[in-house]
């Protein structure tokens, strides 16, 4: 208890490394990290924007992000950065690191960036990214990123966390880009085609614009047009962000969101707490093999129900 008030003070001071111990104390969950995460202030997170960035692989996120990072700064906001990495077959950790065009960032004090390993989930987000969320933002970031691994359709985990999505594009993608439209891209709250100077980006923001109006849905979805290695087009990719968050608070979508985020991240974290006992139970249960995966989770679950 006496790490954790240390932790809580060097958070309110913006302690860079008091900020790390305590990600990497939710990072590593158990009895500190819940400690950690009830002692936090409940308004410094509603406050804060969380901003995910996804798309892709070669769509340009992560010079996009530097990007983003660079234009808010100048505006004097503090930022922390959640970089979901592919994660190693051995050691589970992050392969990439904090990403090299991030690195730019790194001497920033009021840029906390985290690289943290998707540890083999589907969705793209590692388990602690929320309370990581709550970490930095208890930490003084005003803005918080999550940009993802990037593998396409199975990002969906990045709409239940951020509060804005932003799904960004790129010309020359080609069948991705058809794959993704019946999913992610129907969720998104704006889409940015990056490289727009290259071949193909005004026909791929053209189409992108196409499907949005003809699909139903009781929001408009802006499509952004940046190159990302020149900067164009970023500040009105951050006015459209800016606008869309106002937008959501006003409507009470933002609160709606948060809200629905919790519940899952409950039900994530129940599974996580109970998968160990049902892997056990699992291989003790009677009788012979069955065939039907479904009647024997139901059994499995009326086992569990009646320990």
């Amino acid at each position: 208890m006496g790490e954790v008030a240390h932790l809580i003070n060097g958070l309110r001071k913006h302690d860079p490394r008091a900020i790390g111990r305590a990600i990497s104390i939710v990072e590593d969950s158990g009895e500190s990290a819940e400690i950690l995460l009830s002692s936090l202030d409940e308004s410094l997170i509603e406050q804060t924007l969380v901003l995910g960035i996804t798309g892709p692989p070669g769509a340009g996120k992560s010079t996009l992000t530097s990007r983003i990072i660079s234009h808010l700064r100048k505006q004097g906001i503090r930022l922390g950065v959640i970089a979901i990495d592919p994660s190693s077959p051995i050691s589970g950790g992050a392969i990439l690191g904090d990403r090299i065009r991030m690195m730019r960032h790194a001497l920033d004090q009021d840029v906390v960036v985290r690289s943290m390993a998707a540890r083999g989930r589907l969705g793209g987000l590692c388990s602690a990214a929320g309370g990581v969320v709550r970490v930095m933002a208890n930490g003084g970031c005003s803005t918080i990123i999550i940009e993802t691994v990037g593998v396409g359709q199975s990002e969906m985990d990045i709409v239940r966390l951020a509060d804005i999505t932003a799904m960004v594009l790129a010309p020359g993608l080609g069948d991705d880009i058809q794959a993704m439209k019946a999913g992610l891209l129907e969720v998104a709250d704006l889409l940015v085609v990056n490289k727009a100077d290259r071949p193909g980006a005004e026909m791929l923001a053209m189409d992108m614009e196409a499907m949005i109006r003809n699909r139903k849905s009781s929001h408009e979805t802006p499509v952004c047009r940046t190159v990302a290695t020149e900067g164009t087009g970023v500040s009105d990719l951050v006015a459209a962000i800016g606008s869309i968050d106002q937008q959501h608070r006003a409507s009470g979508e933002h609160q709606y969101r948060r809200k629905k985020s919790f519940q899952l991240e409950v039900i994530d974290r129940a599974l996580e707490i109970i998968r160990p006992e049902l892997f056990s139970t699992l291989k003790n249960l009677d009788g012979k093999h069955e065939l039907d995966p479904g009647r024997t989770a139901r059994r499995l679950v009326k086992m569990l129900l009646l320990k």
